[in-house]
């Protein structure tokens, strides 16, 4: 599977950006995507997922309410719509692929099989 992501930029505190993750080379269908990001000096951490198949979603509770995570059957891609945004939310956000068919959504990064090449984001205060 090849994750390409797209969509940062620099954003003022309050603002939005809708970040793309296209899915290639496997079909998605049967996975769960997730979004990560990762701050200077800091552990890359979960944010957001979607199982692809049912769509069922779940987030961090720092992102809950603001973020929605959401995908295009058609074209194998996954969003997610950042609203809302503050500084603390500053940081290279990745999409990423995790094969395995679980009971519960996992937020482990090393769950993860695949992943995008990160999009920086940017929110000034």
């Amino acid at each position: 599977v090849q994750l390409q992501a797209s969509g940062g930029g620099l954003v003022q505190a309050g603002g939005s950006l809708r970040l793309s993750c296209a899915a290639s080379g496997r079909t998605v269908r049967y996975y769960t995507m997730g979004w990560f990001r990762q701050a200077p000096g800091n552990e890359r951490e979960f944010v957001a997922a979607l199982k692809w198949s049912g769509g069922s979603t779940y987030y961090a509770d720092s992102v809950r309410g603001r973020f929605t995570i959401s995908r295009d059957n058609a074209k194998s891609t996954v969003f997610l719509q950042m609203n809302s945004l503050k500084p603390e939310d500053t940081a290279v956000y990745y999409c990423a692929v995790d094969r395995l068919s679980r009971i519960a959504t996992t937020i482990v990064v090393a769950d993860y099989e695949y992943w995008g090449q990160g999009t920086q984001v940017t929110v000034s205060s």
